[in-house]
């Protein structure tokens, strides 16, 4: 029998690792939901990187995100190859430019846990942002969403503040557990393991302690409308009779008394109230029979040349107030970049139009009380959800389509990834879904008053909004620049060791 080569039988054992770290860590996002599992599920990863060159770092790295990404995100599998393939390898490279920092400063013989949590942090910020604006789901931190003290460290650094400790104590764990066993006499390295990880606890124990709280402002009587129970594509049919919208109105009409704010899913209306004068009527009478604003979604085509996934907000009279366009547009679902070049791909004839970005953030004022909007995965980005607490948001809505994604886990995390955006900015969400998961999360970041996946459901709730700004809004990604600040030095560290090495 052909051996394999020695080059070939050393990266297995590392492969075979990584493989197991990627699994473990898509065990403990929502899905499977068995969120402490993250403390130890990046141990194996850690220990392939431990003496690996850049280019083996990079290619274990490879391999766990691989891992990781095709369990978590296996929903993309919907929009076939064309979509999952590219989105797996594309993913997948930010753990690999993670391992080849890791692994290229070990050969300058910077060897740490700290280092592996900030590269690990620093291709997370870079993932969430480029290319296309980036993507969100997956980030570490996030596997912890139902976890008090987790939410609590958010409020001080956002969720890269959490992705940092929880794969510090991975590194940490590794290190002490290879100590151990290499060495039961290295009492100095034996004590960094041990302490660093005590150190962690603490840090985590005082800042759950002063976690940050917010000042009430009062309270909304909220309604939210679920209105799409069909888990499949509309017939022509049911798109000529306007099924999604006539669903949601009939929602509507089961809602009794009065209510401060009334919210309609993204995609739950198949026309503009502004270009139909009938649907515009009927928005115009709900408002106005429970004394309510109203939030709802349309495509918004009144500029000339420009089309928005736009939030409306109508006041109790009926009238028109504010609208917010988009801003962070899903690439591929709600334009296609690159279309000329890519026009022989026969998949994107699904998204024939595209759909142009918002330029600002807008807040809609619901009487005294002024409330952010997202629309969709646009809740799963930090800076875009701080920019409207600063802008004196005291809760947010969030309208959402995911029907797409049938019953897959997708809804669940989205849900985890708005939970963790409202414990970081201490502020009220609501989740309004078309088709499920909708909730309300409170400013710590509980969750209630969920739903099933297409289950049509009037939800409502009273809410309690908030002011004041927590530690991760003044400061924003404080976290990330850290990160970034210490693999710097760590650099300049690395090559003054080997200019004074002989």
């Amino acid at each position: 029998m052909t051996q394999p080569p020695g080059g070939a039988r050393s990266l297995l054992p590392g492969a075979l690792a990584a493989v197991a770290s990627g699994l473990l860590l898509a065990l403990a996002f929502p899905g499977f939901d068995w969120g402490p599992l993250a403390f130890v599920a990046l141990v194996p990863l850690c220990w392939a990187w431990r003496d690996a060159g850049p280019g083996r770092a990079a290619l274990f790295g490879f391999v766990g995100g691989l891992a990781f990404f095709g369990l978590h995100l296996w929903w993309a599998v919907y929009f076939g190859a064309i979509a999952i393939v590219p989105l797996l390898v594309a993913q997948s490279a930010y753990w690999a430019a993670a391992g080849a920092v890791v692994g290229g400063l070990g050969r300058l013989r910077v060897r740490s846990p700290f280092v592996v949590a900030a590269a690990w942090v620093l291709a997370e910020a870079l993932r969430t942002r480029w290319p296309l604006g980036g993507f969100a789901w997956g980030q570490t931190g996030v596997a912890l969403h139902d976890l008090p003290f987790a939410r609590a460290l958010a409020e001080w650094g956002g969720v890269p503040l959490v992705t940092f400790l929880v794969v510090l104590v991975n590194a940490l764990i590794l290190e002490a557990v290879v100590v151990w066993r290499s060495d039961p006499g290295r009492s100095r390295a034996r004590t960094f393991a041990v302490g660093g990880l005590a150190l962690v606890v603490l840090v985590v124990s005082l800042l759950d302690m002063f976690r940050y709280t917010p000042t009430a402002t009062g309270q909304l009587r909220v309604a939210m409308l679920q209105g799409n129970d069909l888990n499949r594509r509309l017939t022509p049919a049911e798109v000529d009779r306007e099924y999604l919208t006539r669903s949601h109105l009939e929602l509507a009409r089961r809602l009794r008394g009065r209510y401060d704010l009334i919210v309609l899913p993204e995609s739950g209306l198949q026309s503009d109230p502004e270009v139909d004068p009938g649907l515009r009527a009927e928005i115009a009478e709900i408002a106005r029979r429970h004394g309510s604003y109203v939030v709802l979604n349309a495509i918004d085509e009144q500029t000339p040349g420009k089309r928005y996934n736009a939030n409306r907000l109508y006041s109790p009279s009926g009238a028109l107030v504010a609208t917010y366009a988009k801003q962070h547009l899903v690439p591929f679902g709600e334009y296609v970049p690159w279309r000329d070049t890519l026009d022989f791909v026969s998949e994107l004839e699904q998204v024939p139009t595209d759909f142009d970005p918002g330029d600002r953030t807008v807040t809609f004022d619901i009487g005294d009380t002024r409330v952010g909007t997202a629309i969709c995965f646009e809740s799963a980005f930090g800076p875009l959800v701080r920019t409207a607490v600063r802008d004196g948001a005291q809760m947010l809505v969030v309208t959402t389509n995911n029907r797409s994604y049938r019953r897959s886990p997708n809804a669940e995390q989205h849900l985890a990834l708005s939970q963790m955006s409202a414990a970081a900015t201490a502020r009220p969400l609501l989740q309004a879904s078309i088709s499920g998961i909708s909730a309300v999360i409170d400013a710590s970041g509980r969750v209630s008053h969920t739903t099933r996946l297409f289950h049509n459901q009037v939800v409502t709730a009273r809410v309690t909004t908030v002011t004041g700004k927590t530690p991760y809004v003044r400061f924003g990604d404080w976290v990330e620049w850290a990160c970034f600040g210490g693999l710097l030095g760590a650099l300049v560290l690395g090559l003054s060791r080997r200019r004074l090495r002989p």
